[in-house]
């Protein structure tokens, strides 16, 4: 059973930055895509970041320039370093391993304006 435990969120004023993590368990992580969904109250869930076993990413336009994905293979874990964070990031985010179609249990993040 493959486990992705995500921390790091929380409530921050507009322009402020948080870092996500997602560590993943019981899969070989460095051979695994990952990625970052979000959703906000009342709307679906949206990709918000992806990295490859490779390190390529993509970016939801939305965050471009503002987020950033990464992975630490050593630790099995991914990142979201979310920067110049607006109240319209606010939502849970959630982190996916797309191989075994699995969720994390999300992480709640508030930006105050």
């Amino acid at each position: 059973q493959v486990q992705l435990v995500e921390s790091g969120g929380g409530l921050v004023q507009a322009g402020g930055s948080l870092r996500l993590s997602c560590a993943a368990s019981r899969i070989t992580f460095r051979l695994n895509a990952m990625a970052w969904y979000r959703q906000a109250p009342g709307k679906q869930r949206e990709l918000v970041a992806g990295i490859t076993a490779g390190g390529g990413t993509n970016y939801a336009d939305s965050v471009k320039g503002r987020f950033t994905i990464s992975r630490d293979n050593a630790k099995s874990t991914v990142y979201l370093q979310m920067n110049s964070l607006k109240p319209e990031d606010t939502a849970v985010y959630y982190c996916f391993a797309p191989s075994f179609n699995y969720w994390g249990q999300g992480t709640q993040v508030t930006v105050s304006s």
